[in-house]
């Protein structure tokens, strides 16, 4: 916030892609989960069954469940939380990675502009020690 305040809410986006390796494992593990859930409606885990063994994405999206990242984190409280999934058609793993894409190429120019600054920084400070700068792994 500009005003010098800062707000107890942050949201936090995460984007995963992810390989599904086995289908069938995937969606097993999604049928024993939806099984598993003493708090599932019958008419809604049937439904949920037949989802799971058609599509990974939706067997991926029961598995996986963005409250639990932040149950375990202190000092820290879910406030509200939602998740999709999708398959992804036209992925190339072997692609190199585009912020743009993510919708993150400002926040990848501001990032690179500070890494920047922090190299430039670091090779002042080492004089030609043979410092390192920073890496960011995206």
């Amino acid at each position: 916030m500009s005003n010098g305040e800062t707000s107890r809410f942050v949201r936090l986006h995460i984007d995963l892609v992810v390989e599904i390796t086995d289908t069938g494992q995937l969606s097993a593990a999604a049928l024993d989960h939806l099984d598993g859930d003493p708090t599932l409606p019958e008419e809604e885990r049937a439904q949920s069954r037949v989802t799971v063994r058609e599509d990974p994405a939706e067997a991926l999206a029961h598995l996986l469940d963005p409250v639990h990242l932040v149950t375990t984190v202190p000092g820290a409280e879910l406030a509200q939380a939602s998740w999709s999934s999708e398959e992804m058609t036209d992925y190339d793993p072997d692609a190199e990675w585009d912020a743009a894409e993510w919708g993150l190429a400002d926040e990848a120019v501001d990032a690179d502009e500070a890494d920047e600054a922090d190299e430039t920084a670091a090779a002042g400070d080492a004089a030609g020690a043979g410092a390192v700068g920073p890496h960011r792994t995206r």
